[in-house]
């Protein structure tokens, strides 16, 4: 069983000049889900507010991926448990900690793995990393959890009583939780399911070439399943995978619908948006809206708008369904975004606060976090007419920011929120110093800096 760490977090912030610059740094980046992946890592201008269509024309040398060497520790063998157990402070920190309006409410340390997923709902924390254990954590302590056998934990989504879960060797496994409490977990099956796998497979129209003298079935991914989103009204699971396909599933009887080649490299986020519209980010630096729309008797997914193509990988998208914008992280450090401007969307600007690649975003109400290969956390916050203040830049984490995930308040702050017409939100940070801290944020203080645009 782990121990939380609890710390006091001051929200003291390097000037915000120092941020805008790329100096030489020595850490190692793991700007594309930590493959060896061809993709630009430096600084760039953001694409020109031109038209809805961006072309980045600076050209750099190409930079390889970095592997996470000098936090892939192993762990000591007089360590009985994969968790490093830590005492918890005094009375009086521990109640000043998690009582504060903004800062560091905890840390999970843990030896087993970079954390590479995480997931929340209601007051459970899900936690994805290369062990391939899936953790559940309940108010900041180990609750529950479960073992997927093969495949590291790329992506974890949580739908009713239901975990998908995206693993590293392209398969999605589908876990349930038995009984009110969520304490025991049972592996339901998986996309495809077996029935579908088989019937496809003995069918040669099924196949389609992936490689050179290389067929597979098209409905499972053969490569990574990095990321997938939900729709919930109509019902569907989109999963975006390193062999560049978006496949569509049905999750009433867990059908393959569609698959889709959408990118010329790997597909590094998906998220499904406003208007119908769901986005897709790549390594090959676009970023694509599709709609699903009647094609003869079909309903499929067609091209909208191809929002931004570069030389950087994209590799994490946010949406802020309220505002209607779209946020973009990429390995340049950059975080472009787009907004909807009545039948076409508009690009509004990008955000400069990271001197490394941004790795994943999040949105919170009004506020945007991105996690970047530098350590730290950007939090901005966004306000009317599209303008974005940085208001502060958490740090603490040891290695690069790899998932971000919000739970909505929990009652305490509710009541809280209410008293002070206010909204809280507890934010989890995973990190590849194997580490996952927890964060409890406010949007109504001052920022530190001027508006960034």
């Amino acid at each position: 069983m782990g121990e939380i760490l609890l710390e006091k977090e001051s929200f003291r912030r390097t000037k915000f000049g120092t941020l805008l610059y790329s100096h030489p740094i020595s850490d190692h980046e793991d700007s594309n889900n930590n493959s060896a992946r061809s993709s630009n890592a430096s600084s760039a201008p953001s694409p020109p507010r031109t038209s809805s269509f961006y072309n980045t024309t600076t050209t750099t040398n190409d930079s390889p991926n970095f592997f996470m060497s000098p936090w892939n520790q192993s762990a000591s063998p007089y360590v009985k448990s994969p968790w490093i157990h830590q005492t918890l402070l005094d009375y009086s920190e521990e109640s000043e900690a998690i009582n504060c309006k903004n800062g560091l409410i905890g840390s999970l340390v843990r030896e087993e793995g970079h954390i590479y997923s995480l997931a929340s709902s209601g007051d459970l924390l899900y936690t994805g990393s290369d062990s391939k254990n899936i953790r559940v954590w309940k108010n900041l302590k180990e609750y529950s959890g479960f073992k997927s056998h093969s495949g590291l934990v790329k992506a974890i989504v949580v739908h009713g009583d239901k975990i998908f879960t995206g693993h590293q060797d392209g398969k999605i496994r589908v876990w349930k939780f038995l009984g009110k409490n969520r304490k025991a977990y049972k592996r339901v099956g998986c996309l495809p399911t077996v029935r579908d796998y088989i019937k496809s497979s003995i069918n040669p129209k099924a196949y389609v070439e992936v490689r050179r003298n290389r067929n597979v079935p098209w409905i499972k991914h053969f490569d990574a399943v990095s990321c997938m989103s939900f729709d919930k009204e109509r019902g569907l699971l989109y999963s975006g995978s390193w062999d560049k396909t978006l496949k569509v599933w049905r999750l009433s009887d867990s059908k393959c619908l569609e698959s889709i080649n959408v990118h010329q490299d790997a597909i590094n986020s998906v998220v499904v948006g406003f208007d119908g519209l769901v986005f897709t980010g790549s390594a090959d630096g676009t970023v694509k809206a599709w709609r699903r729309e009647l094609v003869g008797n079909n309903a499929k997914h067609v091209l909208v708008e191809t929002l931004l193509k570069q030389d950087y990988a994209v590799t994490s998208l946010a949406v802020n369904a309220t505002a209607t914008t779209v946020y973009a992280g990429s390995s340049d450090g950059l975080v472009n975004f787009w907004e909807r401007q009545k039948h076409f969307l508009d690009y509004g600007g990008a955000l400069r606060g990271h001197k490394l690649a941004v790795l994943c975003v999040a949105v919170a109400g009004n506020l945007v976090m991105s996690g970047s290969a530098d350590k730290s956390i950007c939090v901005w916050r966004r306000e009317e007419g599209g303008i974005h203040g940085c208001l502060t830049v958490l740090t603490g984490h040891n290695g690069p920011v790899k998932c971000l995930t919000v739970e909505d308040n929990d009652s305490e702050d509710e009541a809280v929120a209410e008293k002070k017409s206010d909204q809280y939100w507890r934010v989890y940070s995973g990190s590849l110093d194997n580490s996952v801290k927890v964060w409890r944020l406010s949007d109504v203080f001052e920022p530190e800096a001027d508006p960034i645009f």
